[in-house]
């Protein structure tokens, strides 16, 4: 009995909802974490130059590689746990090692990616970081204590997640090794798997919170180009309705600055794009934290809040007034589209006008013509009319003058009448 045939991209579509699974992490443990990018918007990266890099680091530890095509890769390298991931437009290496070093956030901990190594990656270090996993303390004031002694109390964010089950700091500044610092102290007996999540929470929180700011400083270039444009553009607009101006000129100067603002939408969508997917990335990251206030500090929501949200505030009020600008411009062409109309229409009146002026005089003309052609043609006829008469004007004793006299007057009215009615026929 024939069976129905799966599609194509039945298991791959399957298999991407766990090709990025949770690490597993048991209390006390750190993580060195550390996100690539190229300079440049790189949607169609060269991705084989990340496998490569990434190879690299598996056989200095003579690990096993990946799979040819694959996106995400978990195995040992020397003491370490090694998770890489590879994104749209970056790649991230995570490393967990079992226990925490005597001196909080100790730089050689990163040593797990040596710099030299680090030094030939296909792209910049966007973000790194250390964080400290350790066992919660009993007393409250002592947690204070240690942040308080790590971190920077004025940017210091903290707070208690997953109903209690651990509590996260951090003041999300590069220390003088390179590296941002989050401490995480997690609950007696809480699942390894859960402490896994929420690391992982912190990684992407500080990665897609970082990516987002890519569009804050892009925005900024943006907004200096738009301001050097926008003065053109509303000149042009209020001088549309002077006649000292013609409209060739300003339909050159409007395709100048529409092509450029063209050529601006087309440079920084996908920046924005992808800011405003980053940005809900970040919200969503700290949402499911479900944060609760400790000791009255501030949590990582009121942090962003203050910090971060008025930067990506910043980047859609620049992408609007972006596509404002050129909204104004397609209406400023209509506008001298339709001033141009009007003015070809008032020439193409004048041109009718001058049309049936002429029309007049040549219709005068015509009359004119037809009179002087009535006496020509009378002339010729009166003269061929006079010949056939003279010799019966002979035998009535009528003389040759008085003859050409009496047939004048009706040669002349039949010439009239016949120009006439062809000249009505013909109209």
């Amino acid at each position: 009995m024939p069976t129905i045939s799966d599609h194509p991209q039945r298991y791959n579509v399957v298999n991407e909802l766990h090709a990025r699974p949770f690490p597993s992490l048991n209390v006390p443990c750190h993580a060195v974490y550390v996100a690539i990018k190229e300079p440049k918007d790189a949607q169609n990266r060269d991705r084989s130059l990340d496998r490569a890099h990434l190879l690299d680091l598996l056989d200095r530890h003579g690990s096993a590689h990946p799979q040819p095509e694959a996106t995400h890769f978990s195995g040992a390298i020397g003491r370490h746990e090694l998770k890489w991931e590879s994104h749209t437009e970056f790649v991230t290496y995570s490393a967990f090692g079992k226990g925490v070093s005597d001196r909080p956030f100790d730089p050689a901990e990163a040593e797990v990616f040596p710099e030299d190594w680090l030094a030939v990656a296909n792209g910049k270090r966007l973000c790194s970081l250390l964080i400290r996993v350790e066992e919660m303390p009993e007393n409250e004031a002592e947690i204070l204590a240690r942040l308080e002694e790590w971190f920077v109390p004025e940017s210091l964010a903290s707070s208690r997640v997953l109903d209690g089950a651990a509590i996260i700091a951090g003041d999300f500044r590069i220390d003088p090794a390179g590296h941002m610092r989050f401490a995480v102290f997690v609950r007696p007996g809480t699942g390894a798997r859960r402490v896994g999540r929420i690391v992982q929470r912190l990684c992407e929180i500080e990665t897609y919170r970082s990516m987002s700011m890519l569009g804050l400083m892009r925005s900024r270039h943006l907004t200096q180009r738009l301001n050097g444009l926008d003065p053109k553009l509303s000149g042009l607009v209020e001088a549309l309705d002077k006649t000292d101006r013609s409209p060739e000129t300003a339909l050159h100067e409007l395709l100048e600055i529409s092509a450029e603002l063209e050529s601006l939408s087309v440079q920084f969508t996908f920046r924005f794009g992808a800011t405003a997917a980053y940005e809900a990335i970040v919200e969503n990251r700290i949402g499911v934290l479900r944060e609760t206030r400790l000791n009255g500090r501030q949590t990582f929501a009121e942090f962003m809040m203050r910090r971060y949200d008025p930067a990506m505030r910043t980047v859609k009020s620049t992408e609007k007034r972006l596509l404002s600008m050129a909204e104004r411009a397609q209406r400023a062409a209509e506008l001298l589209r339709t001033r141009v109309d009007v003015e070809r229409s008032a020439q193409n009146q004048t041109l009718l006008e001058s049309m049936d002026r002429r029309a007049d005089l040549q219709l005068r003309l015509q009359r004119t013509v037809e009179g002087l052609s009535v006496v020509a043609i009378s002339y010729y006829a009166v003269n061929l009319a006079a010949y056939l008469v003279y010799p019966l004007a002979e035998a009535a004793g009528v003389s040759k003058g008085m003859a050409t006299a009496l047939l004048t007057p009706p040669v002349l009215l039949a010439v009239w009448l016949l120009i006439r009615r062809i000249r009505d026929r013909l109209h």
